[in-house]
């Protein structure tokens, strides 16, 4: 029931829902999920209220411009947090493919949707002067952010098991018994460095010890890692863990807090991935910059500790100060 000159069916003109309503809708599509055509049906059937779809996309918009600076102050934090984490997965809108970008932490959850997968969109993001550590994969894009990072080890472990995979399906006599070994070593090792990190943090290990234990890991990791592999994925793999970007495996053990694996990303972007597999993305540049906006605030406000529906209707009622302060639960 949005204002409207030409009022759609089961509208009626001059006569806009309120800020409880639409902070409601927006819950449902941000934190819950749910399509805009089955949002209008729930208010219909239960609480007996009628709007179109296009009414409820009107209250995406006025949310995202009402957000719009708190979203932008969102980013500003994270470029100077000590510890952030940074994934991305693929998007559409409109029928194009797009990319969801994610950085955030504990405290803080940002989102960006762009058009592009580079290495210039990570800048744009983190900044050129980024001091933070960075928990990331190795996807190259984020190569230059920052000189400080953890990879993830986990991604680590699922692509030895892929190789491990990949080789069982050769011909017998093209295999090489040195890729299982090898795959399986590995495979080992880092569910090792992953179990110790665990330890570390819940003091079963004192930190006293952390530099010993990572020049253990070192040396082991050598042996494993010695000889050239004739299997091209495996020796792929061999070359990463020889490589100049192999002290960014054991980041983990040098600076408390930060941890071994990447999962924390993965979760963050569940959401919009079973979102994505529902509504197939978005269709213009404002739902992209919505998308952006609102499921940045709607994760950021549940780490907070603030209810989002709470928050939401703060965000359309209040001006942008009080608004940035129910966010952060007055903690910013």
């Amino acid at each position: 029931m949005q204002s409207s000159c030409c009022a759609g069916e089961d509208e009626i003109s001059n006569a806009p829902i309120g800020p409880v309503a639409k902070s409601v809708a927006l819950y449902l599509r941000y934190r819950i999920g749910i399509p805009y055509r089955k949002t209008t049906e729930l208010f219909r059937d239960i609480f007996g209220l009628k709007f179109v779809p296009a009414s409820a996309v009107g209250f995406d918009r006025k949310a995202s411009a009402c957000g719009a600076s708190i979203h932008e102050d969102l980013l500003e934090k994270i470029r100077v947090s000590d510890v952030v984490h940074a994934d991305e997965t693929s998007w559409r809108n409109d029928g194009i493919g797009h990319y969801v970008w994610f950085a955030g932490n504990e405290k803080l959850a940002y989102f960006h949707i762009n058009r592009h997968r580079s290495g210039s969109v990570a800048r744009a993001i983190f900044g050129e002067h980024f001091e933070g550590i960075l928990v990331r994969d190795r996807y190259a894009a984020y190569n230059g952010i920052g000189s400080q990072w953890q990879s993830c080890l986990a991604h680590i472990i699922t692509k030895a098991k892929e190789v491990k995979r990949e080789h069982v399906l050769l011909p017998q006599a093209e295999k090489d018994t040195a890729t299982d070994r090898f795959c399986d070593r590995v495979i080992a090792f880092f569910k090792k460095a992953c179990d110790t990190a665990r330890k570390l943090n819940s003091g079963d290990i004192s930190w006293e010890s952390a530099e010993g234990i990572a020049n253990r890991f070192i040396k082991q990791l050598s042996n494993i890692r010695k000889r050239p592999l004739s299997f091209k994925p495996a020796e792929t793999l061999r070359a990463y863990l020889t490589g100049p970007e192999q002290k960014f495996l054991f980041t983990f053990l040098r600076y408390p807090g930060v941890p071994p694996k990447n999962n924390h990303a993965e979760q963050s972007l569940r959401h919009l991935v079973i979102f994505r597999k529902i509504c197939f993305g978005t269709r213009s540049e404002s739902g992209l910059k919505a998308h952006s906006i609102l499921s940045s605030l709607v994760q950021t406000a549940r780490r907070q500790g603030v209810h989002p529906g709470q928050f939401l209707q703060i965000l359309l009622t209040a001006d942008t100060p009080t608004a940035q302060a129910a966010l952060y639960n007055n903690s910013s």
